[in-house]
């Protein structure tokens, strides 16, 4: 069986009011998105970046898992939430997105 997908997206979005805007987006996203009427995205979490030079001005971050390439690529292409979602990005002065996506070789969690 094919491990999950992980996709990261990072946003450049200056103005801090814009970034609660992308985050209410975000929100709206993990509570419409579907797939043959039935929530597809195993885990989403979104949040403004730690104001470090590590950032490379990277101001907002979202971290969505997958259970197949196939739900990743769904969600890229035919997802209505998602196309609403980057419909409203654009509207947000985004200065850079940058997204990438793996299925981990490597996982570890703490007993928590």
């Amino acid at each position: 069986m094919a491990s999950k997908t992980i996709r990261v997206t990072m946003f450049k979005i200056p103005s801090k009011e814009n970034q609660q805007k992308l985050l209410g987006l975000y929100k709206t996203l993990s509570q419409t998105a579907k797939k043959d009427g039935k929530p597809y995205i195993l885990s989403l979490e979104a949040g403004p970046a730690h104001d470090d030079v590590r950032s490379q001005g990277y101001t907002l971050i979202a971290k969505s898992e997958f259970r197949t390439l196939e739900d990743m690529k769904f969600y890229d292409a035919e997802c209505e939430a998602h196309q609403a979602l980057k419909a409203g990005v654009k509207t947000l002065g985004s200065e850079g997105i940058m997204t990438v996506y793996f299925n981990p070789e490597v996982s570890a969690a703490a007993g928590v």
